[in-house]
């Protein structure tokens, strides 16, 4: 169904993120839903009524210890010099821990103070007083007691402290019921085959699991296709059944964007778009009594929505408190620009170095989830703020804990698989520590190190004219502090060409004859410094390379890029494999690992060096086609101000 001009989505509104969150919040109007269940299904259930014991724990008087239970005067008098004997059954008998204590016994002496005089009598050698060691009849709590008030949020031991108190069921509040329905042409199920221009469709199994988690209880409806009846039909629906309904997709302002059009036809739109970055197409209405929620499709977007808004919906209906994130003060080792008039949510890697804390803006693209999965915290810049300087200090809330963070790995440098194998045998080890790692170029890895904004840098940069690895560089931008060089493996460097290719590429005077698309890497990246060497060697100028500032940031994006565009790349000969580009190998390069002095001696250090050393470690490398290391190659240690040792 094509859209009439008229028809086309405007923004109802821009209004601030907690503007938005007090209309949501004053239109939840639901009755709340009760239900029994038995205690031993009750945890992280939220309590509808106070629960008051229905007996007394201990509801006996109960042996304290092991030992042995007797009159507390029948001891008295005993001590090192004038023991006293005791008859068993007359004046003790035998007792363990939680047993009850006869009536006609007061006290309880731990069988480490008694001695066997013979098989019907002991010797004590210490006066009992009365009482001691017993618990008294509700010494934990006693019948009729509070348990726990309305509205607790029971956990696993909670559980216990119920069955003790005689209680084996509870009401509690019903879990939400929230439906999401996922919509658009585009999207098609995991489980199918993904042509081009079709996404898989996942963030309604996101939403299922977070809404699971904060304690609702969530429903994934099929998907439905842009057309106006159809997604009518399951709102309507949706709503009949439901506590919330979430709609993802078609809250912009695109030509198939209904949603906005048939909640003001059937209910009342109260918000639509607000003033954050990214996160803005969000729409919040009522069908009847139901609320529905319209949230965007990129994902960063949409699980940023989710959390502002049904979120607080669910704590709302089981009235339990927002659980709230950690926060951290830390350094900016980027700078950060942003609009004002927007509040902008930035997901950011965060590493503790020398003792601080650095953090680094990831991929702001609202479509990356990998930035969400792989972030550490998350910044917000405020509505009236343009952004922050490099070196600046900011607050995060974290998403890992501190901990973590602390004792993660910040690797930074050039892009290489065996990072990512490195971060995977760290796993095996069940070591306490992960590895962060940001694929920016060799030469913006070497500056990392300078300005103390990463433990690990790993390099490749070939020196024109000497045309050594990574030596002349450590020399002329680290010359001011003590770095240590670790030689680690050797990698082959060779052309891209793609998988069906029916042409054949030897030189770079080839490249310009064939007129192809050349993908390149980003600046200050080795291999772009070795493309950059050839071209000079050859007298060829970057405008004639077609492309030539079309830049990736990994080898593997310049092998889909290959693939894509049917052009050329330069890269390493694994990444090729693995994306099934054809490979024309040029020159093998040095891949090594560069640190401060300081860091290399630190137990952080020190355990690096053992696991790139590791026999596992070597023998998944040298599976690598393309990749060698060499067995006799030492660390090297470059003094500040100094030649090479």
């Amino acid at each position: 169904m094509q859209m009439h001009a008229s028809e086309r989505t405007i923004y109802l509104s821009n209004i601030l993120r907690e503007d938005a969150l007090e209309r949501w919040i004053s239109q939840f109007q639901q009755p709340i839903r009760i239900e029994k269940i038995a205690v031993q299904t009750a945890n992280q259930r939220v309590l509808a009524q106070p629960v008051f014991s229905k007996r007394s724990v201990p509801h006996y008087h109960a042996a304290a210890m092991d030992g042995i239970c007797v009159r507390a005067e029948d001891t008295f008098g005993a001590d090192e010099n004038c023991p006293k004997l005791l008859k068993q059954k007359e004046q003790f008998e035998y007792i363990d821990t939680g047993q009850k204590v006869p009536d006609h016994f007061d006290s309880v002496i731990m069988i480490e103070y008694v001695h066997i005089y013979d098989d019907q009598t002991l010797e004590i050698r210490t006066p009992a007083t009365p009482w001691q060691h017993i618990r008294p009849i509700g010494e934990d709590f006693q019948q009729g007691d509070l348990l726990f008030p309305q509205y607790h949020q029971l956990r696993p031991a909670d559980l216990g402290m119920l069955l003790a108190g005689g209680i084996l069921e509870v009401e509690v509040i019903a879990r939400p019921f929230v439906t999401i329905i996922p919509t658009g042409n585009e999207i098609v199920s995991p489980a199918e085959e993904v042509e081009q221009g079709e996404i898989v469709e996942f963030n309604g199994t996101v939403f299922s699991a977070f809404i699971d988690e904060w304690g609702g209880q969530s429903d994934l409806s099929p998907i439905v296709k842009d057309d106006k009846n159809l997604l009518r039909a399951a709102l309507l629906s949706a709503v009949e059944k439901s506590d919330l309904v979430i709609i993802n997709a078609g809250s912009s302002a695109g030509s198939r964007d209904y949603t906005v059009h048939i909640l003001k036809e059937i209910g009342e739109v109260f918000v639509h778009g607000i003033a954050t970055r990214p996160g803005k197409p969000v729409i919040l209405a009522k069908v009847n009594e139901t609320l529905v929620v319209g949230l965007p499709g990129y994902p960063v977007s949409a699980y940023l929505g989710l959390e502002w808004f049904v979120k607080p919906f669910i704590e709302m209906y089981l009235q339990t408190r927002p659980k709230q994130k950690e926060k951290i003060v830390a350094k900016l080792g980027r700078r950060i620009v942003s609009d004002m008039g927007s509040e902008d949510f930035i997901r950011m890697n965060i590493g503790y170095i020398n003792g601080e804390f650095i953090a680094n803006p990831r991929s702001r693209f609202a479509g990356v989830i990998r930035s969400v999965t792989h972030s550490d915290g998350l910044l917000i810049v405020p509505v009236s703020c343009m952004g922050y300087e490099q070196g600046e200090k900011v607050e995060i809330l974290l998403e890992r804990t501190r901990k973590e963070i602390e004792e993660a790995y910040i690797v930074t440098g050039s892009h290489d698989i065996c990072i990512d194998l490195l971060e995977v045998e760290l796993n095996k080890q069940k070591k306490a520590r992960h590895l962060i790692s940001s694929h920016v170029g060799s030469m913006a890895g070497v500056m990392a190190i300078q300005k103390g904004e990463a433990h690990i840098a790993g390099i490749h940069l070939l020196d024109p004219v000497t045309g050594i690895y990574n030596d002349t560089y450590i020399k002329q931008f680290l010359s001011h502090m003590d770095i240590v060089r670790i030689p680690f493996l050797k990698r082959m460097q060779g052309w891209f060409l793609p998988k069906n290719a029916d042409f054949h590429i030897e030189t770079v005077q080839d490249i310009v004859k064939s007129a192809r698309p050349f993908v390149n890497r980003q600046k200050g990246a080795g291999t772009r410094i070795l493309f950059d060497l050839l071209l000079k060697e050859n007298g060829i100028l970057p405008s004639q390379i077609k492309g030539y500032n079309r830049e990736m940031y990994t080898h593997i994006g310049v092998a889909v890029e290959v693939n894509a565009t049917n052009g050329i790349g330069l890269g390493i000969k694994p990444a090729a494999y693995e994306m099934g580009c054809q490979f024309v190998p040029i020159c093998e390069e040095s891949y090594d690992w560069i640190m401060t002095q300081e860091f290399f001696e630190s137990e952080k250090g020190q355990a690096w060096y053992e696991l790139i050393q590791s026999d596992s470690v070597i023998q998944e490398i040298e599976k690598i086609p393309g990749y060698r290391i060499p067995r006799d190659l030492q660390v090297i240690h470059y003094p500040a101000n100094t030649s090479v040792k």
